[in-house]
């Protein structure tokens, strides 16, 4: 049996701010924007080749705006996919390496955590 991880909530405080962000800074791909009723909205973005969708909204999580500590993205070429976020306006750190591969962050305008990866090899 597989189990595959396909979508992962994000707590925001404003979909609409969270879906500019996502699509103009960060260069997800918009699948779904549904509302359902004025206590109900679904929204589902997709990084680029990415098998695994954030899912944002209204009514989805309990959790607060902000409280996601970190959600991973793994790129080929770090330093291209920095420059690509950095062209795109989003602020991201500079490239740290370690052991584990080379890392950069950002944050949503909640503050939800991300890193960008690019592996060891």
């Amino acid at each position: 049996m597989q189990f595959k991880l396909e979508l992962a909530f994000v707590p925001v405080s404003d979909v609409d701010r969270a879906i500019a962000f996502y699509t103009e800074k960060a260069g997800f791909n918009l699948d779904h924007d549904h509302k359902i009723s004025d206590s109900l909205r679904f929204t589902q973005l997709t990084p680029p080749g990415s098998a695994c969708s954030i899912a944002i909204g209204v009514g989805l999580v309990e959790a607060e705006p902000g409280t996601l500590p970190g959600l991973q993205l793994v790129v080929e070429d770090i330093e291209a996919a920095r420059a690509e976020l950095t062209g795109r306006g989003l602020d991201v750190g500079e490239v740290m390496r370690g052991p584990g591969g080379a890392f950069v962050y950002f944050t949503d305008p909640d503050g939800n955590r991300w890193s960008v990866q690019e592996p060891a090899t």
